[in-house]
């Protein structure tokens, strides 16, 4: 048995090992033994050899522990030397500002609206007699999509019919009695005037019948049913809408100066070109055009309407989603600055810049248009002062740099995300 486990063993129990023996000493009384204890007596004499193991074995279990206690501080006092070799204050990283044309994306919420979008209603009084149509179903244009009940509308045609006959014959009379001078003129002209009010009455009624036939007036994507066969229809209900999707107009506000910045340049095809962010956080497939800027501003929100048209092949796009359009803006000669280079105080931008006496300086930026990664400033540094590009967490205000080192604005530069020409 290992040494150390015996020691062990001794100090936790209060006992000896299974294989000694303990003797009773008269007068002390009777005790519970713990484990391996026995009760037949031994003479003092024979035990001596066994106690000197038991010194043995524990000095060696605590030369054992204190080797492995020391081994173990070396190790963690090892690792905290590295660790502090590790939290050494980093070296300055400086580079500069650089100044190129860059393309700014702006955004704007949009509501999609077919290009023509209608509610089918009735125009005539009745009952529903028939619906040939689904919900959802794609329609072509003149598909018989509703019919109401054309009793009463046929009743009217064939009576109103009937009256313009009987005003054809009379104006034919009259017409034979004119010509053997047996009536005048006016008579022959009231007669015929009579017979066209008849053929007017007949083209009233054929026009009611033809409302009771509702057929689709171009091809397009049908709603849902809001009346079902047999339902008593009124003057103008509402009986579903029509969709037609094959092209987009996406409406979007720009704010009054934006407005101004876009009107006062000279829109090439490139600068009309939008794209559509849709709802799913992906790029709408087809490109899109402004093709309409409204009238009139909205004095309420300082803002007017534009109007992109996309086209729809896939039908992907319905009436009345949302999304956000992106437009794109070209900022000639922009200076430009890393985000991560900044830092916020009172909602105003600052950068540091390390001057020619290697002293640390607070400049405040002002920033004008935000591209990933990147802020286009008006103001607050030229693209040949030194900036702190890491290390901003060891840098003070009023503080010599120290050591530091320069990269190129190339290089700084090459890993953000610009969108530049």
């Amino acid at each position: 048995m290992n040494p150390f486990k015996q020691a062990v063993n001794v100090l936790s129990c209060g006992a000896f090992p299974s294989t000694w023996r303990r003797p009773l000493v008269p007068g002390m009384g009777a005790k519970t033994p713990c484990r391996g204890y026995m009760n037949r007596p031994q003479s003092m004499a024979s035990y001596a050899p066994r106690m000197e193991l038991l010194h043995i074995a524990t000095r060696k279990s605590l030369l054992y522990a204190g080797l492995a206690a020391s081994l173990l501080f070396s190790g963690c006092h090892h690792k905290e030397a590295e660790h502090e070799e590790k939290e050494e204050e980093p070296q300055l990283i400086l580079t500069n500002p650089i100044k190129r044309d860059t393309l700014v994306t702006r955004e704007y919420v949009c509501q999609i609206r077919s290009c023509r979008n209608i509610e089918l209603r009735a125009v005539e009084r009745g009952y529903l007699q028939s619906v040939f149509v689904k919900e959802g179903q794609i329609v072509k244009e003149g598909d018989p999509m509703f019919k109401i009940l054309p009793l009463v509308y046929q009743a009217e045609l064939t009576s109103a019919e009937a009256e313009a006959q009987v005003a054809k014959v009379e104006y034919e009379n009259t017409k034979r009695l004119t010509d053997s001078k047996v009536v005048s003129d006016k008579e022959l002209a009231i007669s015929k005037a009579k017979w066209e009010q008849k053929v007017a009455v007949v083209n009233l009624a054929q026009a009611h019948l033809g409302f009771t036939n509702i057929n689709a007036p171009f091809p397009g994507l049908m709603d849902r049913l809001h009346l079902r066969n047999g339902s008593l229809v009124d003057e103008g209900d509402l009986l579903t809408t029509l969709s037609d999707n094959s092209e987009m107009w996406v409406y979007f506000n720009v704010p009054e100066a934006e407005y101004l910045d876009y009107m006062s340049e000279v829109q090439p095809e490139e600068r009309k070109k939008v794209e559509l962010l849709m709802a799913n956080g992906k790029i709408f497939n087809q490109p899109g055009r402004v093709n309409v800027i409204e009238a009139e501003f909205n004095n309420q929100t300082g803002t007017i309407p534009f109007r992109a048209d996309f086209p729809n092949p896939d039908r992907l796009l319905r009436h009345g989603e949302t999304g956000n359009i992106r437009m794109k803006k070209l900022v000639k000669d922009a200076l430009l600055v890393p985000q991560k280079s900044t830092f916020e105080i009172l909602d105003h931008h600052y950068v540091f810049v390390v001057g020619k006496d290697n002293i640390i300086k607070q400049e405040r930026i002002h920033v004008v248009e935000e591209v990933e990664d990147l802020f286009i400033i008006s103001s607050g540094v030229s693209p040949d002062d030194k900036i702190i590009f890491e290390g901003m967490r060891q840098a003070k205000d009023g503080e010599k740099a120290g050591e530091y080192k320069f990269i190129k604005p190339e290089e700084a530069f090459k890993d953000l995300k610009l969108k530049a020409e």
